[in-house]
């Protein structure tokens, strides 16, 4: 039987603990193999916040990092299996600039490197995009990660988002037609009542960002268009939604969920779940 395997997104400026441990345990338990990738194979980091047991959540008025979930994301951030993550800017070709001089040449390569890559994915069974504040700096706007994501919906393969990682969905887009991929489907993220006003931080930048960079229920409202609709689940604990082949969860606790709602979809065909 062929090995079970999930390409694994990673931000390099910090990624939430829970939202990689609660997932990677449920296909670790089913022997699924994960594969890890960063945007230019530098290996990733948990943010601090997620090692700290106790530690507060400002807009949700509760602790949201508990004991087990502390230890684990710092057991797996000093382990090795993060080190030597896949490099995206190396693997996946960059677009061309439009005013390039040689624009037609340089994107007919794009185009046909990209196939390549595309046919490299067959080995993958799903993608599984980590959140946290990080993404938000080297995922949400990689146009090579948008590429990847279009490698898997075009081969109908499930893809999965946690927290700041679903605005990937919104903005991955064929550069031609420019139409969000989840238009039409039902999604969740982090709704407005729950973002940040102040204190977003990212790994290696000594700084407050104020709120986050922006406000991801509009992105997502916008991306699906009237056909589709945005549940952002306030005042409930659980907001995960499985709209085939996208599978998303709002936040933190999330997660687990999140895993075990990917083994539905890989292993009995589960295609909507959430609303």
């Amino acid at each position: 039987m062929a090995t079970k395997k999930v390409l694994v997104m990673l931000s390099e400026w910090g990624y939430w603990g829970e939202e990689l441990v609660g997932p990677l345990e449920v296909l670790d338990q089913h022997g699924y193999t994960s594969t890890f990738m960063t945007a230019r194979g530098k290996r990733p980091h948990a943010l601090p916040p997620s090692m700290e047991a106790g530690y507060f959540d400002p807009p949700l008025k509760k602790v949201v990092t508990d004991e087990y979930y502390a230890r684990r994301t710092r057991e797996i951030d000093e382990s090795n299996r993060l080190d030597n993550p896949v490099n995206l800017s190396a693997w996946f070709p960059e677009r061309p600039y439009f005013n390039d001089p040689n624009f037609g040449h340089e994107l007919e390569a794009y185009h046909n490197k990209r196939d390549q890559c595309w046919k490299e994915l067959e080995e993958y069974d799903a993608l599984l995009m980590v959140g946290g504040s990080g993404p938000m700096i080297d995922m949400v706007n990689n146009q090579r990660l948008h590429d990847v994501i279009l490698g898997f919906y075009y081969q109908n393969k499930l893809i999965a988002a946690e927290c700041y990682a679903v605005t990937c969905l919104a903005f991955a887009r064929e550069w031609t037609e420019r139409k969000s991929i989840i238009r039409g489907k039902h999604v969740t993220g982090h709704a407005l009542e729950y973002d940040y006003k102040d204190g977003t931080g990212v790994l290696g930048v000594n700084a407050n960002f104020g709120p986050p960079f922006y406000p991801l229920e509009y992105i997502l409202r916008d991306a699906v268009g009237p056909e589709g609709q945005f549940h952002g689940g306030v005042g409930r604990t659980i907001s995960t939604v499985l709209d085939y082949p996208f599978l998303c969860g709002r936040s933190t606790q999330d997660s687990r969920l999140v895993g075990e709602k990917m083994i539905e979809a890989l292993e009995h065909e589960l295609r909507r779940w959430g609303w």
